[in-house]
């Protein structure tokens, strides 16, 4: 049987080899998120869940991005 996703947004931030971040958005519960968005980056980068509280506009925002529950998106460019 296949396992929710969850409907809420995590926010998880990367980081690159040359420690550079960026920060990406998945729709997934938040131990799924982490693994989502490892398998999306190359390997040896690394990735913590924030907690952070999603703005009422930030939903908004995340809703208009038409994800399906599993999904990842980046938000940033690497800093």
């Amino acid at each position: 049987m296949a396992e929710s996703f969850g409907s809420s947004f995590s926010v998880v931030q990367v980081t690159a080899d040359d420690t550079t971040t960026q920060i990406w958005i998945a729709l997934a519960k938040p131990s799924q998120a982490l693994t989502l968005v490892l398998a999306a980056v190359p390997e040896g980068w690394t990735a913590e869940v924030l907690d952070v509280p999603i703005t009422a506009e930030q939903q908004r925002m995340f809703e208009e991005l038409n994800l399906q529950p599993g999904d990842v998106y980046r938000l940033t460019k690497p800093t």
